[in-house]
């Protein structure tokens, strides 16, 4: 076992849209549980038709040869960098031991369309230890879009948690503005002041916030500087217009905003992209930026101080992908993908098998310049990682 990644989002949250596809069984416990953003909450002593309710997923006592599995589509595919296989409340009935595979698939496929895919081991066989997370450090490099854990002989697992960082498929890009401080497509919450009472964190989730509790709460300003939170952006941006809201804030929201934005693919200094601005309590603000593409802010990381304190349910930037911006998240993006998969995306272009095993095993493309060559082939994995060519620069 490992140390944890927490830092690191996890891209099976049932927030960016991970779900469990399937599982051998559910017997005592739902697999659905799995995904539960909360921690475990087992009550001793409560029973159902089934059995004592749990709070996990737990299988019958298996009587037959065999292991038990589940298996999860992420809701942002990316790297994996560790497995949290937590058995918390599963104290004599958790498994012995599990093993973790992936795979990196086109489309939307079921759970029979999965079962002949390239699945790749990336935690060995394991032994699983009960009431406790039980967390697997992953070496690989490779962009994954579904998981499957395996279990022996049977029982319970509370929750699985799947840290990794997104890589984005640049082609999402094309499809307009898209709010590229979300971390559905790789954007963090890098730092911040204070969250004394909620955490930054919950700022540039892609839902809406149900709750006060739900959003940014620093404590009172007793003549300290402003609260302020540091956002990386999933791609280098144009701005079109930052979305602020203090939904459920109605005593204690912000007073005013400023934000300030930085290139690092430029001159990398903060200038203002929005003046000291009031608020307005439990209220979705919108702030529209030039109509004229050319002037619109670029930008790679966002600051946003808010004054005096911080009481802010969700940021959004709506921008789209500069030229630049869209060719780093596609290399990136090209250069992870497992090999069945790229061939897949380049067969999907009318390329030959041959063809596309060849452009696959030529990677990495680092420079678009390699790209340039026998028109016949290398066009059309060049459209795929430079996009459409009126793409504003």
């Amino acid at each position: 076992m490992s140390t944890p990644a927490p830092h690191l989002p996890d891209l099976a949250a049932r927030l960016l849209g991970g779900t469990v596809m399937a599982a051998s069984d559910e017997g005592f416990g739902e697999k659905e549980n799995l995904l539960n953003p909360e921690p475990v909450k087992f009550v001793p002593g409560s029973f159902g038709p089934r059995g004592e309710i749990v709070d996990g997923w737990e299988t019958r006592r298996r009587r037959t040869d065999g292991d038990d599995w589940a298996v999860i589509r992420l809701g942002t595919p990316g790297i994996i960098r560790s497995v949290d296989v937590d058995t918390t409340s599963f104290t004599g009935n958790q498994p012995v031991g599990c093993r973790v595979e992936a795979c990196g698939v086109e489309g939307y496929p079921s759970p029979d369309d999965l079962l002949d895919v390239d699945w790749q081991q990336i935690v060995d066989d394991s032994p699983l230890a009960p009431d406790q997370s039980n967390v697997f450090a992953v070496q690989s490099d490779t962009r994954f879009t579904h998981v499957r854990l395996t279990m022996w002989p049977d029982g319970g697992v509370g929750r699985l948690r799947i840290h990794g960082e997104p890589v984005t498929d640049p082609r999402d890009f094309d499809l307009g503005t898209l709010d590229l401080a979300s971390p559905r497509y790789g954007a963090a919450i890098i730092d911040s002041s204070d969250g004394f009472y909620s955490p930054a964190r919950s700022l540039n989730r892609p839902d809406m916030a149900r709750t006060m509790g739900d959003g940014w709460e620093t404590r009172r300003n007793r003549d300290r500087a402003a609260d302020w939170v540091l956002f990386e952006l999933a791609a280098h941006t144009r701005v079109h217009a930052l979305v602020i809201d203090t939904a459920y804030f109605r005593y204690n929201a912000s007073a005013a905003v400023m934000v300030e934005s930085a290139d690092q693919h430029g001159d990398s200094a903060w200038t203002q992209l929005l003046a000291h601005t009031a608020l307005q309590p439990d209220t979705r603000h919108v702030f529209r930026f030039t109509d004229t593409a050319e002037e619109l802010p670029l930008a790679t990381h966002l600051r946003l101080h808010a004054l005096p304190d911080g009481g802010l349910s969700r940021v959004r930037v709506l921008g789209t992908a500069s030229r630049y911006g869209r060719w780093l998240a596609a290399q990136r993006w090209w250069n992870a993908l497992p090999a069945s998969q790229a061939v897949s995306v380049l067969r999907a272009t009318g390329l030959s098998q041959t063809a596309a095993a060849d452009l696959t095993s030529a990677r990495p493309v680092l420079d678009p310049a390699a790209l340039d060559g026998d028109p016949s082939t290398r066009a059309a994995l060049r459209r795929i990682l430079t996009g459409p060519a009126d793409r504003q620069p």
